[in-house]
């Protein structure tokens, strides 16, 4: 699933924002980009057709560490939310190494937010893999609304299995980096399973 480029001594690791239409995904990446070290990151990458966007960019995180003498450089995509770019949903999980839900909080989006994780699990087992084998956070997205579900309620829905979960706020920040910072050590943990390391 991850790349690893010899030459630069790195590992790459793919994580994918997936989650219904304007639940905040894109939100995330740019905040995450705005606050990423210049240095650290490369371009964001914007994939815009008439009607659906997918973003990325690659950054290279200095206090996740090495793995047996690489570096990590995570590359975070966003998928389009709507349902019928289900082909380009597919092709940007190919080769994921981590995914991180983001969950609408707005109560009249729950649906959405269900129809959305079913689609994912079915998108997974397409390509061979499944959501209880992969690195997998859930993020609650909106909590500042006046119309947010209760957190109890969303996670009866979305999150049965008790996967690491968060709270945010994504066009203000709390939540952002630390839903990040968990599917991210996920991912390491899985490539360090891997590499007997």
């Amino acid at each position: 699933m991850s790349f690893i480029n010899y030459p630069a001594r790195e590992i790459n690791c793919k994580i994918v924002y997936y989650g219904p239409g304007l639940c905040g995904k894109t939100t995330n990446l740019q905040f995450i980009y705005k606050k990423t070290n210049p240095d650290a990151k490369g371009k964001m990458i914007s994939l815009a057709t008439e009607t659906e966007r997918t973003l990325f960019f690659d950054f290279l995180p200095l206090s996740l560490g090495e793995i047996r003498g690489f570096k990590t450089r995570f590359h975070l995509y966003t998928v389009p939310g709507q349902v019928f770019y289900d082909a380009s949903r597919k092709l940007i999980l190919k080769g994921v190494d981590g995914i991180i839900f983001v969950a609408d909080s707005q109560i009249e989006r729950m649906e959405a937010n269900v129809e959305s994780i079913e689609n994912l699990k079915i998108n997974l087992i397409e390509q061979g893999y499944s959501l209880d084998s992969i690195p997998y956070v859930i993020q609650y997205n909106k909590r500042d609304l006046p119309n947010a579900a209760p957190i109890e309620e969303m996670r009866k829905l979305l999150n049965p299995n008790g996967v690491p979960e968060f709270e945010s706020v994504a066009s203000e920040g709390p939540g952002v980096f630390e839903t990040l910072k968990s599917v991210a050590k996920l991912v390491l943990v899985e490539l360090k399973k891997g590499g007997g390391g």
